[in-house]
């Protein structure tokens, strides 16, 4: 009878202890898939492809911080330095297979995460690419580097057209990636209030992050996620409101500036890469449904946009949407390296 009932308590015991071990092994996992591990709002948990470095900067008063990435030639130099300008969704770490294939021919690749982006400080103050221009000056300026071949994906060829026509004796080569603004939203995208986009911001779920990147590609790769993942975790941090505002006005800064006027100033010898799928509108969800079918058509904006810059060479890739550099990488390099040279 003792023995039966030790036997009986030792097994109870067992099954509670396993009990309890499974339910505590269960745990991590309903965790991790009910709530992201958030990420800060100037990425200190996120590794990017190569060291970052920081250019302390005052504006309106504010202390802040310029986050880069300055990647040496491999092998032999060829005395030329390329800079790259990122995206208003993305930062800097996106540009990784394009330095990497830049620095293995010999090229310094310096690569800026704009202020309000990125590593970089996220301040509440008048942006404009004017600034924007500056800063990323000051930070060349301080890497000793006196000319540079300009590649501007997106915001960044928007950034990259300012940028040329302020310091045209910096720039050797201009190319622009899918840029955004070579049309004027204003003409046909109502206007949002800053407290709106704001809100815009704060309200956006994984879910809406997800699908509007999924209109930047043809089809839709595993890989792509990461940049969804990193939008979406910067959710969870605490300072995410701060980096919300940041957002709205960097999107008042794309839609009251525009530089499409401009085109015709530019000095410097141009190259656009246009993929031809891509229909990318800022404020696309404003926009009144019976302009949609005459808004955002790259291929035509593509085509007028060279004519208008001197001398321009237009690259059209067919079934290729809004990152050529990540979603036809091949093609995109090709092109790259044969403008900039070898």
């Amino acid at each position: 009878m003792r023995i039966a009932a030790t036997l009986t308590t030792t097994l109870a015991r067992a099954a509670g202890a396993l009990a309890v071990a499974l339910l505590f092994a269960a745990l991590p996992a309903a965790a991790e898939t009910a709530a992201p591990r958030p990420l800060s709002i100037t990425l200190e948990n996120y590794e990017y492809p190569y060291p970052v470095h920081y250019l302390g900067l005052t504006i309106e008063g504010q202390d802040l911080r310029m986050a880069y990435m300055d990647v040496p030639p491999e092998g032999a130099a060829n005395g030329r330095t390329v800079l790259l300008l990122h995206g208003k969704n993305f930062f800097g770490a996106y540009w990784r297979d394009t330095i990497r294939v830049l620095s293995h021919v010999g090229y310094r690749v310096i690569v800026t995460d704009q202020i309000g982006f990125g590593k970089s400080s996220k301040p509440n103050i008048h942006y404009s690419f004017h600034l924007l221009a500056a800063a990323t000056k000051k930070v060349l300026d301080a890497a000793g580097v006196a000319q540079v071949a300009v590649v501007g994906h997106s915001m960044g060829g928007m950034l990259a057209t300012r940028f040329s026509l302020m310091y045209p004796k910096t720039v050797t080569h201009l190319v622009l990636e899918n840029p955004i603004g070579l049309e004027d939203y204003r003409g046909f995208v109502p206007y949002t209030p800053l407290e709106d986009a704001y809100r815009n911001e704060l309200n956006a779920t994984r879910e809406g992050i997800r699908a509007y990147h999924s209109t930047y590609y043809v089809e839709w790769r595993p890989e792509y996620d990461e940049y969804v993942d990193v939008a979406a975790r910067w959710k969870g941090a605490g300072e995410y409101p701060r980096l919300a505002m940041s957002a709205a006005l960097t999107f008042q800064m794309i839609y009251e500036q525009p530089v499409c006027h401009e085109f015709a100033a530019i000095r410097a010898k141009t190259l656009l890469v246009i993929g031809q799928a891509d229909r990318t509108v800022v404020g696309k969800a404003k926009v009144p449904k019976d302009l949609l079918s005459q808004v955002g058509q790259y291929p035509a904006l593509g085509r007028k946009t060279a004519q208008v810059i001197p001398g321009a060479r237009l690259v059209e890739l067919p079934n290729v949407g809004h990152i050529p550099h990540v979603e036809a990488k091949e093609r995109f390099h090709e092109e790259l390296l044969a403008f900039l040279g070898r």
